[in-house]
Parts: structure tokens; sequence; C-alpha cells
């Protein structure tokens, strides 16, 4: 490699620095967001701004700051920094956040998503959106505010809080980040996220291009949002719909109508079949029973059920999961084209959730103060997003790139050593990347060397 220029462990990501730097991402944060906090050397929004790179490097905390983000000038100049503020200040900052806070940079994150983010640009007329919506447990210390006993996946009586995102699934970008409480679920939050999620993708309105726009937006909700009441609302707001039901027992009762089972042609453990009877809702829908062997129930006959309830047709399904669709599909397989299109959540929000844990250390960085976890959630959704518009930008340069995760982003893309060179004015003039790593040459090919 040439001796010239500077080195770092992650040239790769100052490219990505200098790309963001270069697009004013950051403006429009310092522009939105004000902390009421004394300023000794750095303003507030520099020591977010070490933060956020401390995400992007694969800090899995903030102590991390002290051995990924200060040593490294190289890194601090691309992203606009001269130097770093200590880990203790960055957390008196990010304490010094309340709720006027978190809304201001909740308006700069949608500055920066219609500016920049392909949801927003998505063309209706072309392909439906899809929107999924979930909760997912963050674990925190019995002091937290906001930190609870309730249900977690993984442990049923754990402390900690509720994350509520809604992800433009086409495109992985993530539209809304919310904390709630520990207690609260997804039952309770859905009609708060989908609004705002509304304000942020051009869905409020009753005008008839708007409500042409939610007739194309498919929402896929999990158990937590299959109410009665949260079904009827995204019916009555014109939305497409694919939703597990709520209530276990009105589940069973409906599942007791299938007039015949059909066993899954992908997971034969389990079987589906029509509802006979289904609940009215406000519009017509058709509801999808699901059934399983409980755990030892092969001996016993004990089933375990669930419901989907859905509006779409058979032709949106078969789009959905790009298959030809026939003019009259056979029964079973429309049937199993709107099971299989409620599996690929696990393949999309549940996955990025996974991701963001990982890579981005979403669930490692806790804080005591309620809207200083909350500013830490927001600064990991615009790195979330930073990471996918990356890895769009690799994939145009090789396209085997558009499989890659977060984690896989941040662990490998984003660790490339090299040296860089930077112009009177700061601004990245010229990188080498070790030619030995095997991402290297996608990553000096991709656009976005355009601004280096």
């Amino acid at each position: 490699m040439e001796e010239q220029g500077e080195y770092t462990a992650r040239a790769s990501l100052a490219i990505v620095g200098n790309y963001f730097r270069a697009m004013g991402m950051w403006s429009i944060v310092c522009e939105q967001v004000h902390i009421q906090q004394k300023v000794m050397r750095y303003p507030p929004q520099d020591k977010l701004l070490d933060c956020f790179i401390n995400i992007l490097a694969g800090g899995q905390g903030l102590i991390e700051i002290e051995t990924l983000v200060r040593p490294d000038g190289v890194l601090q100049r691309a992203f606009g920094r001269s130097s770093c503020a200590e880990q203790s200040t960055i957390s008196d900052t990010l304490d010094a956040c309340n709720a006027q806070t978190s809304e201001q940079m909740r308006t700069a994150l949608r500055a920066i998503l219609l500016r920049y983010g392909q949801g927003c640009q998505h063309d209706y007329a072309r392909q439906r959106q899809v929107l999924d919506v979930d909760m997912t447990g963050w674990p925190g210390g019995r002091q937290g505010e906001g930190v609870e006993k309730a249900f977690f996946p993984d442990k049923v009586h754990r402390r900690g809080r509720q994350l509520g995102r809604v992800l433009a699934t086409r495109y992985d970008e993530v539209v809304v980040d919310r904390l709630y409480n520990g207690k609260r679920q997804l039952e309770s939050c859905l009609v708060e996220l989908m609004c705002e999620a509304e304000g942020i993708l051009d869905l409020r309105g009753e005008i008839v291009a708007v409500q042409n726009r939610r007739k194309n937006t498919v929402l896929r909700v999990d158990g937590g949002g299959g109410t009665e009441a949260d079904i009827n609302w995204m019916l009555q707001r014109g939305y497409a719909i694919m939703v597990k039901l709520h209530n276990a027992k009105r589940t069973y009762k409906l599942a007791q109508s299938v007039g015949m089972w059909v066993t899954d042609v992908k997971v034969p453990e389990r079987q589906i079949g029509w509802v006979e009877h289904p609940t009215p809702y406000v519009a017509p829908t058709r509801q999808l029973a699901i059934r399983h062997r409980k755990s030892g129930g092969k001996h016993t006959g004990e089933f375990g059920y669930s419901v989907l309830v859905f509006n779409l047709s058979d032709a949106t399904l078969a789009e959905l999961l790009g298959l030809d669709a026939p003019l009259e599909p056979p029964a079973p397989q429309a049937m199993f084209n709107a099971l299989h299109f409620y599996d690929l959540r696990g393949g999309a929000l549940e996955t990025q959730f996974k991701g963001d844990k990982q890579g981005l250390g979403l669930a490692h960085r806790n804080k005591r103060r309620f809207y200083a976890q909350e500013m830490l959630v927001l600064l990991g959704q615009l790195a979330h997003n930073i990471v996918i518009w990356s890895r769009n930008r690799l994939a145009q340069a090789d396209p085997h790139f558009a499989s890659f995760g977060i984690r896989r982003m941040v662990r490998d893309v984003f660790r490339i050593e090299g040296y860089v060179r930077f112009d009177s004015d700061g601004v990245i003039a010229h990188v080498t990347l070790n030619s030995r790593h095997p991402c290297a040459a996608a990553v000096m090919r991709a656009s976005w060397l355009d601004y280096v």
C-alpha cells in the first residue's frame, strides 16, 4: 500500500463518513436538535456525532468511544470532527435530553428520510409498499426510567423497555423507531406508530391520491397488533393487511370451523385451512387458520392454533411473492401463498431487529434516563439507514453485497484498513484500501467515491 496519508483500521468507514458529511445529513440534525447544556469545549451536537460514529464503528457500549473513536483521528476528520469528546461528557449530553429533544431528533430524521430514503420515494403505481410493524424487548437495569418487569421472548419475567418499529420492508429502511415502557405491547402502540409513519410516508389525508397510496400499502403485523380495534382501524384507513389474530379464545373457536386441513408444503409439521365462519370486521376479510402440534402433542393429540386475517386477493399475494398468478389458482395454493407471505416477516423486521442488536449494539447501550435511551434509539435508527444506504451503493458495484445484513456490513465492510489523504479543506482526497480484503475492490468502485 502507499506510504502517503494517514493509516486507519477503518478506512472504508472513513469513505462512508466523507459521503455522510458531503450529503449534509448531520447539518440537518444540528439545525433541528438543541440540547440545553453548558458548553465547555464541544457543542452537544458534536458529542452526539461522536456517539453516532461509535455506533457505526461497531461499538457495543459508550465506553468503547475511548478505544474506537478517540484514537482514530482519520475517522473523526472523515465525519467532520477535529477531535472526539470523552465518553463521560457524551454520556452527560445524553442525560440532558428530554421529550422536546426527542421530538426535534425525530423531525431531523424525518427530513433525512424525505430527502434520501427510498421508502418515501416509493412508486405506488408500479408496486405495493410493504410495511412491517412490531416491537422488540430492550433489557435494562431495574433503576432505569420506564424499565418494568414484562414479557420478553427469551425470558418471561425480565426487566426492560420496549422498542416499537415500522420498517419499509422492500428497502430495509427504518421509518419509525419509538421507545416505550416495559409493559407496553403492540396492541396499545400500533396506531401511534402508524400515525407517525403516515406523516413520514405521506399517507395522511383523505384526498384520492393519498387514499390510493394507503390502498397500495400492505401492513404485515404480528399477533400483538391483531386486536379487533387495531384490525378495524387499519381497515377503516383503507390499508391492505396481513395480521395474526390476537385473541386466543377467538382463535380456537375460529379454528374449529375449518372444514378441511391441508398440510403445509414447506413445513409438514403444520396444517392450514379456511375459517368457514369468520369474525366480521368493518370491511370484508379472509381468515386462514393454522395448527401445529404442541410440544409433546405427538402423543396427546393437542394442537396450537393461530389465525391470519387479511384482505389481499390471490393475485396480490402472488405478486407480493413474485409468482406468476393464474386466473384461478388451486385452492390449496392460495392458502399457501397467504401463509408464506406472512412467514416472510422472519426475514424482514425480525432479521433487522437481530441485525441491529448484533451489528449496531442496539441492546448493549443502556441509560437510566428514559429520554437519554430514546436518543440512543434515534441515533441507532439513523445508523441503521446509513448502513442500508451504504450497502445499496455497494450492491450497485457488486450485486453480491445485496444479501449483506447490518452485522456483516459493520463487521466486515466498515473495517477495511488503509491509508487516507485529506486536502487542505479537510475533505478526503484519496483512499488506498488493503487490496487483500475481499470487499475492498467493491468499496472502491461504489458510486459514493464521487465524493472522495
